[in-house]
């Protein structure tokens, strides 16, 4: 949940926009781009390898044998089970709620970017439904609760490493709460515990310094670690700087881009080197630390960082590091636990929805999206209930859910099969194993971390990809007291997400095969926490071992997945005409279907809570005329003096006359399509 940069005027080009761009590029800087760019040879096609899994079925055998360089994805046909159905497990709904109605915009699933698209969706003036089919909001950022001798123990079940929160900073999420006019309470935490096979070290986040004192002691050349640091610092150093040239939440996709980002012309006038590295950005990590740094260290420390967003460096985009490079060493900087749990996120937004007049309902789970004349119209609901969307329905859902609830009876535009076929085969990352404890802390002396948040490495040789290998654990109740009774601890284990589906869905939950499997491949959770607490099992009250299964039916993503796995260096099919110009590693949140739009972690700028939310901004603002945005981002200017580049100013203003007509783009102007579809 490590943020990517806040980036470049020229970072979302539109498929309809591109030969706009050209004849409105009057500024010098502008006609510079085209001649500027350094391509990268694989950057203009995509890698139908990247496919082959589903035929050579190797999702398990890679997982069997694993090595530091090797990169894991997982692949599925997604057309060969079109009647493929989700597990249920009590306490997360039938499913069976939901109103029939109309609504502007319909937002299926309230995960961080479903959330952040309807509550400023509604900002901007949309009358606004999210249909959830979970009992609770918030996808993987949500909370659930047991009941033990008669308390209650709260858990979250997603992400649990959070900067930026606790104050105005880059984190778009964070950005959305102000434009929202929405606080959430954290409790702040700085630094993260690592246990590895050389012992426990901790990586501390605000002080340079301290950092660096790190390198000294745990490299094997202090001295050569700390000068290979500050020379990639430097070298990517003028690509980090635009996390303040422009945000996430500038960009759209159309033509009005011109003018939303146009606030950050003074930054690369006089930063014209940032042309070269554009192509870097969205490059592999691993091509740029390589030439640069050797110290064994702080290469594994730099793949620790990347594992986030699900590969280590070899497979990260640069722009996953740029954020750490810039930001975490600055001295405000600090980890947060959202008082309450992770749920307050979604809550959070949830309150700025319906502030603005937007609705959630819950438990109401979409059967199908609702296609007319070639554009998205609605969904029908599970209870038989139809949704009617007059201007646009966003799935935040994962892309192979989304193209199952297309169906495959009702007539698609012409692509729409092939799109549908290949979303449906993207590489992902694997499912996720997790272990939830709550224990008694009578007598625990824990005076040894000082952090809730700890990564354990079993094998710097192995893959950090390898679900037996990386792990996480959580103990949110060092810093908030409401989340179990006073005297225990409540803490959350989860492996990488490379835990192998299908050995899983051959069992049946409840049996004692299945039971069983749970144990064996959980051993590595509980043996992580025996590294901070010795006796942990001795001071069990109760543990819950959740499976790829129940992550699968409890977090709504199919198999389990921890999301995308698209490597950096290739772009990905449908990535739009940016895929010619740079190795863009995303499908376009646009789709063949007129009117039904993207977001979520599948989606630009990626995984991660702050990238989901923003995905979430970027689908609102291409919904919306260019001026609507443009408003938007002067009043959020005003929320704090860090928020001040947000707004394109004068720059904006001379774009604005030459885009405005043509936003939002010609498949989301509702009028003309009514107008064409009655002729």
């Amino acid at each position: 949940n490590l943020q990517p940069p806040f980036f470049i005027l020229t970072c979302w080009f539109p498929q309809e926009g591109t030969m706009l761009f050209g004849r409105l590029a009057t500024l010098a800087l502008l006609v510079t781009t085209s001649s500027a760019f350094v391509l990268p040879k694989t950057a203009s096609t995509a890698s139908s390898s990247l496919f082959s899994t589903t035929k050579e079925n190797r999702n398990v055998a890679q997982t069997e044998n694993t090595s530091r360089d090797k990169v894991m994805t997982f692949s599925y046909d997604m057309s060969l089970e079109p009647k493929y159905e989700k597990p249920t497990y009590p306490g997360t709904g039938n499913g069976l709620s939901g109103d029939a109605g109309e609504y502007d915009v319909i937002v299926i699933g309230s995960g961080m970017g479903g959330l952040s698209c309807g509550a400023l969706s509604a900002k901007y003036g949309d009358k606004v439904l999210v249909l959830e089919s979970h009992i609770k909001c918030g996808g993987s950022a949500h909370t659930f609760s047991r009941m033990h001798k008669g308390e209650k123990y709260s858990f979250e079940v997603g992400p649990s490493i959070f900067e930026g929160l606790d104050r105005p900073s880059l984190n778009p999420l964070r950005m959305i709460f102000d434009i929202l006019e929405e606080e959430m309470p954290v409790k702040t935490y700085t630094g993260l515990g690592y246990w590895t096979p050389t012992g426990y070290w901790r990586f501390p986040i605000g002080s340079q310094q301290k950092f660096e004192d790190l390198l000294m002691e745990q490299a094997e050349d202090g001295p050569k670690a700390v000068a290979e640091w500050n020379a990639l610092r430097k070298r990517l150093k003028t690509l980090g700087g635009s996390t303040t040239a422009v945000s996430l939440l500038n960009l759209r996709q159309d033509p009005g881009f011109l003018a939303t980002t146009a606030g950050s012309l003074p930054f690369v006038l006089t930063h014209p080197d940032v042309f070269l590295d554009l192509s870097l950005t969205f490059d592999s990590l691993h091509k740029t630390v390589d030439q640069i740094v050797t110290d064994p260290f702080l290469r594994n420390f730099i793949d620790t960082m990347c594992i986030f967003c699900g590969f280590p460096a070899k497979g990260a985009m640069t722009a996953h590091m740029l954020y750490i490079l810039e930001r975490f060493f600055e001295e405000s900087a600090c980890y947060s636990v959202p008082i309450g749990g992770t749920c307050e996120m979604g809550n959070t937004l949830v309150r700025g929805l319906e502030k603005f007049g937007g609705k959630i309902q819950l438990n109401a789970h979409v059967d199908q999206i609702l296609v007319e004349h070639g554009r998205a119209v609605g969904v029908r609901l599970k209870n038989g209930n139809i949704v009617k969307a007059k201007k646009a329905v966003v799935s935040n859902a994962t892309p192979f859910d989304t193209v199952k609830m297309l169906g495959s009876t009702q007539e698609l535009p012409e692509g729409v099969a092939k799109w549908k076929e290949e979303l449906g085969k993207l590489p992902r990352h694997g499912a996720i194993m997790h272990l939830f404890l709550a224990i008694d802390a009578e007598g625990l002396d824990l005076s040894h971390i000082e952090d809730p948040a700890h990564l354990v490495v079993q094998d710097w040789g192995r893959s950090l990809q390898d679900s037996q290998n990386l792990c996480s654990f959580f103990i949110p109740s060092l810093l908030d007291k409401t989340l179990c009774p006073e005297g225990k601890h409540v803490i959350h284990v989860y492996s990488s997400g490379g835990e192998p589906y299908e050995p899983w869905e051959k069992l049946e939950p409840g049996t004692p095969e299945y039971e069983a499997y749970k144990e064996e491949r959980a051993e590595v959770l509980w043996q992580a926490v025996e590294k901070c607490i010795p006796d942990v099992r001795d001071r069990l009250e109760f543990s819950i071992i959740g499976s790829p299964l129940a992550h699968e039916a409890f977090l709504r993503r199919d198999r389990g997945t921890y999301g995308m796995a698209w490597a950096a260096g290739t772009s990905a099919p449908h990535a739009g005409l940016l895929k010619n110009i740079l190795p863009f590693p995303f499908p376009n949140l646009k789709t063949p279907v007129d009117n039904l739009l993207r977001c979520g972690d599948s989606c630009f700028p990626g995984i991660g809570t702050p990238s989901a939310a923003a995905s979430g901004a970027i689908a609102a603002n291409t919904m919306n005329p260019v001026g609507k945005h443009l408003d938007m981002l002067a009043e959020a200017s005003t929320r704090d003096p860090l928020y001040k580049f947000l707004d394109p100013g004068v720059f904006g203003s001379i774009y604005r006359p030459f885009v405005e007509p043509l936003t939002p783009s010609p498949e989301l102007k509702v009028e003309q399509k009514a107008e064409a579809n009655s002729a």
